[in-house]
């Protein structure tokens, strides 16, 4: 599923967010507030009356959602008065307030000031809070059940605080999370509150979503799950998994992250043959029966709709990428375009001063005779002839299931989620994601010369429901949302390359890709990573649905459009360049192709492309091999295999 933890690259680097001098702040607002609400709670809040202390406790609780009150109690040192006071106070209702204190103050701020907490030891105090509630609510304990409600209800409190306090530690920083899952009192907590049949249903969904959290490419939680026999907490897990509603969904997240860490899968399943394809019926289900309308789950608010939703689509998502794993076992993936042959750093070095021309070679070293240039085309176009394979759909129960169930449910709940409110933006954007990740796994398998045949057929109906039901339609509304836009274009390069010589297109679906490339232009905020941006993803994309056997008119016009991004350089961003020109590879590497006559040489394409060598060598040297390896490597590749490509052309001209 998509990554819960915050970004901690940074986080240990930051200054202490909470260790101020205290003075009164200079915005005359602030400063009423802070006479009037703060310093006065802040007060009882240490007073030796515990009616008093309590009272105030509550009332921090109610106002710290606030985000000025709540700088203010920050400025005010509150969390050294939580830690040192409030949190051992003999009141049960006061530690609660204390707790909930906590809790929102982790859930609001910034990460940094979760690192805070970690370093200033406040797992001791959740350690020693998480052993009093395991105690109290977990055991055979008659004593429990004669509490009153109110005191009842104190200790489910803590008991949900502790658990986001826990969460959100994990989430903030590597370390909290190492040391969070060798706590053998914090372990013994969130297994009891999993494995308690009496929990409530918000604490429930708040000790599940930790385990997600924690459980997320950890192996030492994970192996502490399994190895639970106190609580038998993983079978538990499987129990939850097999209900409705958030507790079955976020069951779902905790397993797949027990079965990823673990490493089972399809073909290596582990306990009772555990693996991803038992998870997507109960999800599939979940996105079936939960509607963005409904109330949240038992009436209880301890789960919205959207929370239920999105996780689900989430668990999805990352159950699609993790599938490679195990295709990888038994079937050899595609070569990707940055794949195609082995480049050399200094290949564009000894190049950089020789010119190409149409009627020589760029360098007699680079003089290939036809076999030479039959193998060479075969590197730069991914032709590769083992097809030797296991084809059968019903040997990969997951992507079966996959297929089967959760995508056409997938596409359905995208059709029926309507409006341009946020929620409802969010939810179609996750379910694209979803689907995005599934259809480029499955666009890694090699279906060429019959092999895999019956997962094609499988994947086939449902690539078009895909393309017909949610694709087009996005392209067709004319979306601003640059996320929402760049997730479509994404799946629709995976299902295009899928999609081969099938009639799927539903209009000029191709016209609204190159739309959108230009659109990219003032929509595209700078990725990290430029092989991510829409302007990359659309030409992909269009460089898909030009391979033959496209129509000679559909193939002319994405030929016209990837010959002319290649001949705007400099102005076109070298990682969209460096995509073009791999298409135009893939495209016309094949003389025999039929649109080869018709269309690259008929429009005298290899003039046109010859001409761009220059700007491509000269495009080579701007990116920074230190700064952007992956993309100066990818960048002399391309030009080395562009020398080739004319060379090759010029070989087989008809």
């Amino acid at each position: 599923m998509a990554k819960s933890r915050r970004n901690r690259a940074k986080a240990g680097q930051r200054s202490d967010p909470i260790a101020k001098p205290v003075k009164p702040p200079s915005d005359p607002e602030l400063a009423a507030i802070r006479e009037k609400s703060i310093l006065p709670v802040l007060k009882d809040l240490q007073s030796a009356d515990p009616k008093r202390r309590t009272a105030a406790a509550g009332a921090i609780a109610n106002i710290v959602q606030d985000t000025k009150c709540r700088k203010l109690l920050l400025r005010e040192q509150v969390v050294h008065i939580l830690l040192t006071q409030t949190l051992t106070d003999a009141s049960l209702e006061s530690r609660a307030a204390g707790w909930e204190i906590l809790r929102v103050l982790t859930a609001e701020e910034e990460a940094d000031f979760c690192v805070h907490l970690y370093r200033i030891d406040v797992l001791t105090a959740v350690q020693h809070a998480a052993a009093k509630v395991t105690e109290a609510l977990i055991l055979p304990n008659p004593a429990f059940s004669k509490r009153s409600k109110a005191e009842q209800s104190f200790i489910w409190c803590i008991a949900e605080a502790l658990t986001e306090i826990v969460a959100a530690l994990a989430a903030a920083q590597d370390e909290a999370l190492d040391s969070a899952s060798t706590n053998p009192e914090i372990l013994r907590l969130l297994f009891n509150l999993v494995s308690n049949d009496s929990t409530t249903a918000s604490v429930l969904k708040s000790a599940l979503s930790c385990m997600i959290t924690m459980s997320e490419d950890n192996r030492q939680f994970v192996e502490a799950v399994l190895g639970d026999s106190a609580n038998q907490c993983y079978k538990h897990l499987v129990t939850l998994r097999n209900g409705d509603g958030f507790k079955a969904t976020l069951a779902c997240g905790v397993l797949h992250n027990v079965f990823s860490a673990m490493d089972w899968n399809d073909q290596n399943p582990g306990r009772d043959g555990a693996c991803d394809a038992m998870l997507v019926p109960t999800l599939s289900h979940t996105l079936a029966c939960t509607s963005l309308g409904e109330n949240a789950a038992n009436g209880d608010n301890s789960a919205s709709p959207a929370d239920v939703l999105q996780i689900a689509l989430e668990v999805l998502a990352s159950i699609g990428t993790t599938l490679q794993n195990s295709l990888g076992k038994g079937n050899r993936p595609k070569k990707e375009t940055s794949e195609r042959t082995d480049s050399r750093d200094d290949a564009m070095d000894a190049d950089d001063d020789e010119d190409i021309s149409g009627d020589e070679p760029a360098d007699e070293d680079d003089e290939m005779n036809e076999d030479e240039m039959e193998a060479d085309m075969d590197m730069v176009t991914g032709a590769d002839g083992d097809a030797d394979e296991p084809s059968g759909i019903d040997d990969l129960p997951t992507l079966k299931e996959l297929v089967q169930r959760a995508i056409p449910q997938t596409v359905k709940l995208f059709r029926t989620v309507h409006g341009n409110d946020e929620l409802s933006t969010l939810i179609r954007t996750h379910a694209l994601t979803a689907l995005s990740n599934i259809a480029w796994t499955v666009s890694c398998i090699d279906f060429s010369e019959g092999a895999n045949v019956a997962i094609l057929e499988a994947w086939t109906p449902v690539a078009k429901l895909i393309w017909s039901d949610a694709i087009a339609p996005v392209l067709a509304s004319d979306t601003s949302d640059v996320d929402l836009a760049t997730v479509v274009t994404s799946l629709a390069w995976a299902v295009s390359r899928t999609l081969h010589g099938q009639s799927f297109l539903s209009g000029d679906e191709h016209k609204k890709f190159i739309s959108l490339y230009h659109a990219s232009k003032s929509l595209d905020a700078n990725p990290e990573d430029p092989f991510q941006s829409l302007g990359v993803k659309c030409i992909g994309v269009l460089g898909q649905l030009a391979l033959d056997p496209a129509p000679v008119t559909l193939n002319r016009e994405i030929g016209v459009f990837l010959v002319t991004v290649v001949a705007a350089l400099p102005e076109t961003p070298a990682a969209e360049s460096v995509e073009a020109l791999n298409q135009l590879f893939d495209i016309y590497g094949d003389e025999n192709s039929a649109n080869d006559k018709e269309v690259f040489w008929r429009d005298n394409f290899l003039e046109h492309i010859e001409a761009t060598v220059p700007k491509v060598k000269a495009m080579v040297k701007t990116v920074d091999k230190r700064k952007s390896t992956e993309l100066r490597g990818r960048a002399e590749e391309a030009s080395l295999n562009l020398s080739r490509f004319i060379q090759y052309k010029q070989k087989h001209r008809p």
